[in-house]
């Protein structure tokens, strides 16, 4: 199972994990969540980055590009994620990279699911999902943009 969860790095010749930010975003401070899928990607094999709470637009951006990251999963428990979800779109995509997927988790309404996926966000997860459909999600976007990059 590891091995399906690494890719080839050319330049280097080893295999690097699939690496996936986590971050807290806006005001809200509960992270129990965040933690819960963060551990359990790590468990599945993936290198984590986790930013810890009242992460803003801005520092979330930057650092999936600092990071490298392959996915970039933002947990919101605030109800603003109408309003910050999609700066952080902006700014990855301001930034040259709007191809890494953005995955959202957390307390959102059915209808402002749907926007954010219009928007841009490759996955919207409620807190009723499964861990393994997360992880599984999670690997299948990492995969197809290791691949995008490499050829």
């Amino acid at each position: 199972m590891i091995a399906e969860l690494l890719s080839e790095t050319p330049a280097i010749g080893f295999k690097r994990r699939y690496r996936v930010l986590v971050a807290k975003l806006g005001l809200d401070g509960h992270d129990r969540g965040a933690k819960v899928v963060a551990r359990a990607l790590k468990d599945a094999g993936f290198e984590v980055i986790y930013t810890g709470i009242k992460q803003t637009p801005e520092m979330v951006a930057r650092a999936a590009i600092q990071e490298d990251v392959d996915v970039v999963g933002i947990s919101i428990l605030s109800g603003a994620h109408m309003a910050l979800v999609p700066e952080v779109l902006r700014l990855l995509k301001e930034y040259g990279a709007e191809d890494v997927p953005v995955v959202v988790g957390g307390v959102i309404p059915w209808d402002d699911a749907e926007k954010l996926k219009a928007m841009g966000v490759s996955e919207v997860f409620f807190p009723d999902s499964p861990l393994s459909q997360i992880i599984e999600k999670v690997r299948e976007l990492a995969e197809k943009r290791r691949k995008r990059l490499e050829g």
